[in-house]
């Protein structure tokens, strides 16, 4: 399946072209014929007989934005200069920064600010610990910690390589919910020293986002911070998902007029995510899931079962069914795949029952070609923005930690996962919902409020 050309591998290529001639003509010419896009043509300096032009366009990846580069070269005439990854571009000096909520413009703010006058705020916290919340960064901050086992679909790249990625997780937290988050990328991957790491820099947060850490290793480092600390730890690659999940889920059910507890469904890949959609669907009234891996279908017969997929079998599979995915599949309503490409096909989805639903979520080449399973399905969603119904963790968690935060919560629960997922359903009305439809766009302002509202509620309810 070959992928569109992205503004992820956006390039601007400054180049001196002859004033008059037919090179300025041939530029958009040569760009297309190899596939790419140009998003911009902008003349930046002009003299007697020579044009400077900043010529933006999109590629595939990078050896296709070479081909872009050199097919401009070869026109007549054309003199490239510059060329610059509009994304590297990006990152340069990172993606986030600290900024003080109040100027400093004389000898009186700085004495309240800091010495003489913050003696008495920090004295105060002494003596009542809990004001922390309320006088200092606390009541809005979170860490986004991982050991860069698991980043992105790039895999075990290390503690600095995830750097930029934590960075934009922070930017998005402050985008969509007005949060102060800030990336903890921790040298080890041991999971008493990430654990210990995690806790002892606790004291300055009211939340712990953990992400893209491998697992198992994630299941044992968000369980033992759940016992040891007294704010909410929530593994985004887990439970934000999950929220997704069930959100599009819940709609497209509904597009196809089939009940949470009636159909049939079928998942492939037990690791966070698959682990985490599985235990929300289920608390969400699903009663026919039946869950496989690498290994194929999990049930409580098949020998060799870690912790997590123990859990799996004994809730899950309640059929006893042994077989491939390929074989589970078969008339199943919906399948959800958070695991590896092209583990079905077209045929494979043919064979569903009528109505069926896909969600093939392996990112950046889903488990079926989308396009394929269109052919087939009711509803298709994928990990992808190219495609409609992107499946995008970004939908849930920015307005899970407002809710969280906003409530002061110290933990954070099953039924608060759902509720998040069910008001996030919500935003997507009967009018707008359609098959290409169930889930909404991240710039849709109601969500993330939505979706800190409903946490608020299902935390200060369990509270009370």
């Amino acid at each position: 399946m070959r992928a569109a050309p992205s503004v992820s591998y956006s390039i601007t290529v400054r180049l001196v072209v002859p004033a008059g001639g037919s090179a300025v003509s041939q530029l958009t010419s040569a760009v297309e014929g190899c596939g790419g896009v140009v998003t911009a043509l902008d003349v930046t300096a002009s003299g007697a007989d020579r044009l400077r032009i900043d010529v933006t366009c999109a590629a595939r990846d990078t050896d296709h934005a070479e081909l872009i580069v050199s097919a401009l070269t070869a026109i007549d005439g054309v003199d490239v200069h510059k060329v610059s990854d509009r994304t590297f571009l990006m990152h340069l000096g990172g993606t986030i920064e600290m900024a003080a909520k109040h100027p400093i413009r004389n000898r009186d703010e700085l004495s309240m600010i800091y010495t003489p006058g913050v003696a008495r705020v920090a004295l105060a916290i002494a003596e009542n610990p809990e004001d922390a919340r309320r006088l200092t960064v606390k009541r809005n901050t979170i860490a986004v910690v991982t050991d860069g086992s698991a980043v992105l679909g790039l895999g075990n790249i290390g503690p600095a390589a995830a750097l930029p990625v934590m960075e934009g997780k922070a930017a998005l937290f402050k985008r969509f919910a007005g949060i102060d988050a800030w990336p903890l990328c921790l040298d080890t991957q041991d999971v008493d020293e990430i654990v210990r790491t995690v806790q002892i820099v606790a004291p300055v947060f009211a939340g712990i986002n953990l992400e893209d850490i491998s697992a198992p290793r994630c299941f044992e480092v968000e369980a033992t911070l759940r016992r040891l600390l007294d704010i909410p730890v929530f593994h985004d690659d887990q439970h934000g998902t999950a929220i997704v999940v069930l959100a599009a889920l819940t709609n497209a059910l509904r597009v196809v007029g089939k009940q949470m507890s009636e159909v049939r469904i079928v998942m492939s890949g037990a690791g966070a995510a698959g682990s985490a959609i599985a235990r929300i669907i289920l608390a969400a009234g699903a009663q026919h899931l039946v869950v496989a891996d690498i290994g194929g279908v999990i049930s409580r017969h098949r020998p060799g079962l870690d912790a997590s997929l123990q859990w799996i079998a004994e809730q899950t599979n309640t059929e006893s069914f042994e077989g491939t995915l390929k074989e589970a599949v078969k008339e199943a309503d919906v399948f959800i795949g958070v695991s590896a490409p092209d583990v079905l096909t077209g045929d494979d989805i043919a064979g569903m029952a009528p109505g069926s639903i896909v969600f093939a979520l392996a990112n950046p080449d889903p488990e079926v070609d989308p396009a394929e399973a269109r052919a087939h399905a009711a509803v298709v969603a994928t990990g992808r923005s190219d495609y409609p119904n992107q499946i995008n963790n970004v939908l849930a968690f920015p307005g899970v930690f407002r809710g969280l935060l906003d409530a002061s919560a110290t933990v954070i629960e099953e039924p608060t996962l759902v509720a998040a997922a069910m008001a996030l359903a919500g935003t997507v009305s009967d009018n707008e919902l359609n098959p290409d439809y169930v889930i909404p766009s991240v710039f849709n302002e109601d969500v993330h409020k939505a979706v800190a509202a409903a946490v608020r509620e299902a935390v200060q309810g369990d509270a009370g």
